[in-house]
């Protein structure tokens, strides 16, 4: 059985937004318009964060990409009365939305504020109609969404290896933000598959003392890992740290 995660490595990551966009086209998000905007009531599974290092003039623009980080504890999940979110046995902080009844308790309960509350009827333009995914459903105003590794590749690849009568193999499973990430800044895997890529990466950057997560001193145990910033102007420790 896997358990899905995601590393992000900062070092890589150049704030392209290609990974927003990517999110936005596979998972049907709403088009996020001026109106909405100025109403601070966007939709976005994935979003970019800009931050600012160091003083004038010598200041640089650092950025970080903050999906779900689908907690083993999310603090989302017991807070809900109609068992709307819940934890699958694969590590996925799941949504159902035909369930949910819009209390929004789940997002007031998340730190990281990746849950969003659908407010309208999601429109698009006639000429985008066509580029909405067949595989994932259109929700309806009056519901929570969020993140969900993009279960329904998952969903696949497994239907697929059934068919096939064999096992998933090793990264044959990635997320639409992960394909799309142009400098490979994101990448998703198995985390308890010695093989996958994720589980090397998260090696390495332990042995380096790159690894974090948000707000891991809350106890939420969240699957998607980052690895600092290499700054090489930096000032370093007598050790060269």
């Amino acid at each position: 059985m896997p358990r899905w995660g995601m590393v992000i490595d900062l070092d890589r990551c150049t704030g392209c937004g290609a990974c927003v966009v990517a999110c936005q086209a596979e998972n049907n998000v709403p088009i996020n318009t001026e109106d909405v905007y100025h109403q601070r009531r966007t939709i976005a599974w994935i979003r970019l964060e800009r931050y600012w290092d160091g003083e004038y003039p010598n200041i640089k623009a650092r950025y970080i990409p903050v999906p779900c980080m689908h907690c083993v504890n999310a603090p989302c999940e017991p807070v809900c009365p109609v068992y709307a979110t819940y934890h699958t046995t694969e590590g996925i902080n799941m949504q159902v939305y035909n369930r949910c009844i819009g209390t929004r308790y789940c997002a007031v309960n998340c730190p990281w504020n990746v849950r969003f509350f659908n407010f309208w009827e999601p429109k698009w333009p006639d000429s985008l109609k066509n580029q909405l995914n067949p595989d994932v459903t259109v929700r309806s105003r009056g519901i929570m969404e969020k993140c969900n590794f993009c279960v329904h590749r998952i969903v696949k690849a497994h239907h697929k290896a059934r068919v096939e009568k064999r096992s998933l193999r090793t990264d044959e499973v990635t997320t639409a933000c992960a394909q799309a990430c142009p400098t490979d800044a994101i990448v998703f895997g198995d985390l308890d598959d010695p093989n996958s890529r994720v589980n090397r990466l998260l090696a390495q950057a332990r042995e380096e003392g790159r690894v974090y997560r948000l707000l891991e001193d809350l106890g939420t145990e969240p699957v998607v890992y980052y690895l600092k910033k290499v700054d090489p102007e930096a000032p370093q420790d007598k050790a060269g740290h």
